[in-house]
C-alpha cells in the first residue's frame, strides 16, 4: 500500500493577551469618532466648578444609555456610573474631572468656546484650558468599550466624573474631597483607582512629555501639594494729589510681592522643589485716588510639610514687617487645599506593562514629579492609585500650556486615552497585566 504524502498546516498561536488587545483596539476605533464629537461639544460649552450641569447631564445620559447604574448630584454636580461585569472579580475605579476655567479662549478652532460669565465680580470667558473636555470624552469612551464586553468582564468598574477640580470661589465646597466625603468610594468600595491627564505643555526637555501619544508617569510622588493663600492689606486712601496723607496699599502690596520672592532663594535649599506664585493683585478704583486696600491671592506648591511650614512662617513675617513699616495692617489666610498626589509604588510598577502595551514601549517614560497639583489625591489617599499623563500635542503644533488661552490638545488624544485607560481597566479586572511568554 502506498501512503500519500500530506502537509500539516501549522497556524501561528496568537496569545490570548494579543487577541484581547486586538479586540479592544477595534472597539476603541469604533467608539472614537463619536467620543471626539462629544469632546467638541463639551469644549464649546465649558462650565465652571459646581456649575457643570449641562456636562453632568450629557454624562448621565450616556451612562444610562449604556445600561450602567447612575448616581447624580454627588458633590453638587458629580456623576458616578457603575458597570457590573458578567463574572465575579475586583472593583476598580476610573476618575475624570469635568470643569473649565475662567479664561477667554484664543484658539481658532471650529469648536472654540465663546462663552462668557461673571467670576469673582468680573466678566470673563470660560474655556476648557486644562483638557477636562478630553478627560470626560475619553472616560465615556472607556465606558462604551467596557459595556460592549460586559459579559466577559471579571468584576465591577466605577466611573467617577468629578466637578470642581480647578477650585471654587470662596465659601463653596466641592471637588475630590467632597466626592469622597459623599461616598464616591463606597458601595461598592474600589480596590484601586486610575486617572489620566491630557498633557498640553509647551515643548520641554524631559522626555517630550507633551508629544501626542506619549504616556508619562512617576513612581511615588507625582504632583505637589497645593496651598492657596489669600491676603488683604489695609492702608488709608487719599486724593492722588496728596499721597503724603495716605498709607498706600499699592506700594505696600508691591513691596510684599517682591519680598516674597526671596523665600525660595534665601530661606530654602536650592535643591528643594517648591513654588510660590502670586496670581492675583487687585487694588485701586481710579487714577487719582491712592488705594487704601489691596487684595492678593496665590499658590504654594511643596513636596514636604517642613518646606510648607517654612514658607508660611516667612510669609507671615514678611507681611507683618512690611505692613508695620508702612503703617498698614494685613490679614493672611492659608488653605491647604490639595494634598500631595502620590502614585502607589507597587501598583505603578505592576501596571507599567499595561501602559506599554497600550501606547507602545517606546512611548512610555518615567518622569520626575511635577509642581502641578490635583485633588485626585483625595481618592488615592483612600485606596491605591495610579495617575498618568498622556501627551496631546502633535509635531508641528503648539500649545501655550495648561491654564492659558492657547492651551491645545489634539483630537487623537481621545482614542489614545481610551485605549490606555481601557487596557488598565481590563488588566486590573483580570488580576494584572498578562505575563510575557
Amino acid at each position: 500500500m502506498r501512503l500519500l504524502p500530506f502537509t500539516v498546516l501549522v497556524l501561528p498561536i496568537v496569545p490570548l493577551a494579543a487577541q484581547s488587545d486586538a479586540e479592544l483596539r477595534a472597539a476603541v476605533d469604533r467608539v472614537a469618532p463619536r467620543m471626539i464629537e462629544l469632546r467638541h461639544d463639551i469644549h464649546q460649552h465649558p462650565e465652571l466648578g459646581n456649575r457643570e450641569t449641562r456636562t453632568a447631564g450629557l454624562i448621565a445620559g450616556e451612562l444610562r444609555r449604556l445600561g450602567l447604574e447612575v448616581r447624580t448630584g454627588v458633590a453638587t454636580t458629580g456623576v458616578i456610573g457603575i458597570l457590573r461585569g458578567g463574572k465575579p472579580g475586583p472593583v476598580i475605579a476610573l476618575r475624570a474631572d469635568m470643569d473649565g476655567l475662567p479664561i477667554t479662549e484664543r484658539n481658532e478652532l471650529p469648536f472654540k468656546s465663546t462663552l462668557t460669565t461673571t467670576y469673582l465680580g468680573r466678566e470673563t470667558g470660560v474655556m476648557h484650558a486644562c483638557g477636562h473636555d478630553t478627560h470626560v470624552a475619553a472616560q465615556l469612551g472607556v465606558a462604551n468599550v467596557l459595556a460592549g464586553m460586559r459579559a466577559q468582564l471579571k468584576g465591577t468598574v466605577v466611573f467617577i466624573f468629578q466637578p470642581a477640580e480647578e477650585g471654587l470661589p470662596p465659601g463653596e465646597v466641592g471637588g475630590g474631597k467632597q466626592m469622597v466625603a459623599e461616598g464616591a468610594l463606597d458601595n461598592p468600595r474600589p480596590d484601586m483607582i486610575f486617572a489620566f491627564h491630557a498633557n498640553g505643555d509647551p515643548p520641554d526637555a524631559e522626555g517630550d512629555r507633551e508629544r501626542l501619544g506619549r504616556v508619562s508617569y512617576s513612581v511615588g510622588p507625582t504632583m505637589a501639594a497645593a496651598t492657596k493663600f489669600i491676603a488683604r492689606i489695609h492702608g488709608r486712601p487719599a486724593h492722588g494729589s496728596t499721597p503724603h496723607l495716605s498709607v498706600d496699599a499699592v506700594v505696600t502690596a508691591s513691596e510684599v510681592v517682591l519680598a516674597l520672592q526671596t523665600i525660595r532663594s534665601r530661606n530654602l535649599s536650592p535643591f528643594s522643589d517648591n513654588v510660590l506664585t502670586v496670581g492675583v493683585l487687585q487694588a485701586g478704583d481710579r487714577n487719582n485716588i491712592v488705594a487704601g486696600e489691596a487684595y492678593l491671592e496665590g499658590t504654594i506648591r511643596t513636596f514636604e510639610l517642613a518646606t510648607l511650614e517654612t514658607i508660611e512662617r516667612r510669609m507671615r513675617e514678611i507681611f507683618d514687617g512690611i505692613t508695620r513699616s508702612a503703617g498698614a495692617t494685613f490679614e493672611l489666610e492659608f488653605d491647604r487645599s490639595h494634598p500631595l498626589t502620590a502614585n502607589d509604588t507597587a501598583l505603578t510598577r505592576r501596571f507599567v506593562p499595561s501602559l506599554q502595551r497600550a501606547a507602545g514601549t517606546g512611548n512610555v517614560v518615567e518622569v520626575p514629579p511635577r509642581t502641578g497639583a490635583e485633588d485626585f489625591s483625595y481618592f488615592s489617599q483612600q485606596i491605591p492609585g495610579l495617575y498618568v499623563f498622556i501627551g496631546g500635542v502633535p509635531d508641528g503644533m503648539a500649545s501655550t500650556g495648561h491654564h492659558t488661552p492657547g492651551f491645545y490638545v489634539d483630537d487623537q488624544t481621545v482614542p489614545n486615552a481610551i485605549r490606555v485607560m481601557a487596557t488598565l481597566a481590563v488588566d486590573a479586572l483580570n488580576g494584572g497585566p498578562p505575563r510575557a511568554r
